[in-house]
């Protein structure tokens, strides 16, 4: 395993980072530490990670710690913050001048996004390593890790050179050259979150055609896949987007298993706090017991490792 010291001259890549889970185990087998990268070419109604949609450092406001002491209202010039019952947040025209938070005395403010290299990064993954077992490692998410395609690449690389096992979650929309980064990537935990070509840009954005041909690309290199599907009420928890991912699942040779992702409505309060609103702002938890026919229907039809996670 090499030591955290012995750096090559491309640890000096650097990207944005928003937050970096210790001891996960949602994002890939075993114990992980999970680097979210910030950035997203998608739009998706239902976002979990609001704050990674955009490359760029952001405000956010936790209202929940606030005082009310109207100090930031004072001193933003753009007008953004108002405190009146409750702190209210706007973040359209924002320069983050930072004096907002350079005066919140209760440490409300924060900024979401630092500019970090692969090896400070890295320096702090390998901490980790006592944790992981036989099984764990480095987990790249987002946002969209392709996004940062050069930083995902070298840190992969490095995760690599410390023997670390690597796994990265990804939407798929990129038209950077995957056969770059598929030695560095032990598992790809590739999103399907619509297969309708209509409804995806719809509810996305961004149209699902470059995201199929590279799940085809890393199926033919011998990439193992992980197909992670969300599952959002009255968009995708229907027999027909089930139709789409069992054709796509027999169409593959080497996915290891399906994975439902109940919808979680945090993402809406997540908006919120960085002055955003969410487009799809369903307040309900989806029960995960509603899934299982759609489940049992898989199973029937081949699809064996099936995981409502």
């Amino acid at each position: 395993m090499r030591s955290s010291t012995e750096i090559t001259m491309s640890d000096k890549q650097t990207g944005t980072v928003f937050d970096i889970q210790h001891l996960s185990v949602g994002d890939g087998p075993g114990i992980r530490t999970t680097v979210f990268l910030k950035g997203c070419p998608l739009r998706c109604a239902w976002c979990h990670n609001p704050e990674s949609k955009l490359r760029a450092p952001q405000i956010r406001v936790d209202k929940s710690e606030c005082v009310g002491c109207g100090k930031c209202a004072k001193v933003c010039t753009k007008g953004n913050h108002s405190v009146t019952k409750e702190h209210q947040y706007r973040s359209d025209d924002c320069d983050l001048c930072q004096n907002c938070l350079t005066l919140c005395p209760a440490g409300a403010i924060e900024i979401v996004g630092v500019e970090r290299t692969v090896e400070d990064v890295l320096a702090e993954v390998v901490e980790d390593i006592p944790f992981y077992g036989s099984n764990g490692g480095i987990t790249l998410s987002g946002g969209e890790p392709l996004m940062q395609f050069a930083f995902s690449t070298e840190l992969l690389k490095g995760a690599k050179q410390n023997g670390l096992h690597t796994a990265l979650e990804t939407s798929g929309y990129t038209y950077e050259k995957l056969e770059e980064i598929a030695p560095f990537v032990d598992l790809w935990l590739y999103d399907i979150k619509l297969i309708h070509p209509e409804l995806h840009k719809k509810h996305t954005g961004v149209s699902n055609e470059i995201i199929l041909n590279n799940l085809k690309l890393l199926d033919k290199l011998g990439a193992k896949i992980i197909l992670r599907c969300p599952m959002i009420p009255d968009i995708n928890v229907n027999k027909e987007h089930f139709d789409g991912i069992l054709q796509l699942y027999k169409e593959l040779k080497n996915v290891q298993a399906i994975h439902l992702e109940p919808y979680h409505p945090l993402g809406i309060s997540k908006a919120e706090s960085i002055g955003k609103e969410q487009a799809y702002n369903n307040p309900d938890f989806l029960n995960p017991e509603e899934l299982n026919p759609f489940v049992e229907y898989l199973r029937k039809n081949g699809c064996t490792e099936i995981q409502i996670v």
